[in-house]
């Protein structure tokens, strides 16, 4: 795993912010800086993940050049500012196709015990980490869903923090997930369940501003 270095110190240079990771295996690091911390606390967490989306940066670099970014290096960068990785344990797939539907009440609230338990979520996004130091309504990241074996959620942290390193990065190599529109799909980080207090009561998700109902897609017609 690349190495963190106060970003002070490196010398002058020409190099792109992915191409400093990429080829000099350093990590520049600003000190007092929570956005910094908060993406080094990811490294550490999700180091395989965090590499492979670094090599997919430098892959479009080289091909296309650094402007004007890709679609895919749009998708790697909002999924680094505002990813959540979701998990469902096998049988419960059923979860995810709620939150792509944007059925807020059923996947909040009817099922709002299977969190923690049948449905996990890990924070990837370290811009929305240090929003978070000061939550807001409107809150929003953006999720990709893995299906794990059954029994995950009784793990340690750090087994499950190993599995979801390895199946993600499997998952994104093989589907190619960020080169496609709409890669990513919005999730209100204050309605998942244990995450801000307001939340216990099932009013607060009748914010519909907030848990927005999912856009009608539009139809098309030739003249």
């Amino acid at each position: 795993m690349p190495q963190f270095v106060c970003q002070s110190s490196l010398s002058d240079s020409s190099d792109y912010y992915e191409q400093i990771i990429y080829q000099q295996q350093l990590i520049p690091t600003r000190p007092d800086s929570w956005h910094d911390l908060f993406n080094g606390l990811i490294w550490l967490q999700f180091p395989q993940v965090k590499q492979l989306l670094n090599q997919l940066h430098i892959e479009d670099i080289k091909q296309h050049g650094l402007s004007p970014r890709t679609l895919r290096r749009n998708n790697i960068t909002h999924f680094d500012e505002c990813g959540v990785i979701v998990t469902v344990e096998e049988g419960y797939e059923f979860l995810l196709e709620q939150l792509s539907q944007h059925q807020w009440q059923s996947v909040f609230v009817d099922h709002r015990d299977f969190w923690g338990q049948k449905i996990q979520h890990f924070m990837f996004g370290h811009a929305n980490l240090e929003m978070l130091l000061q939550p807001f309504i409107g809150l929003t990241g953006k999720w990709l869903g893995l299906i794990v074996p059954k029994g995950f959620a009784r793990l340690p942290l750090k087994q499950q923090l190993v599995l979801v390193d390895k199946q993600l990065i499997g998952q994104i190599s093989q589907d190619n997930v960020f080169a496609h529109k709409k890669a990513l799909l919005p999730i209100p980080l204050l309605g998942i369940p244990g995450c801000y207090p307001d939340n216990q009561h099932a009013a607060f998700y009748q914010n519909t501003d907030y848990f927005r109902p999912k856009p009608r897609e539009r139809v098309s017609s030739k003249v």
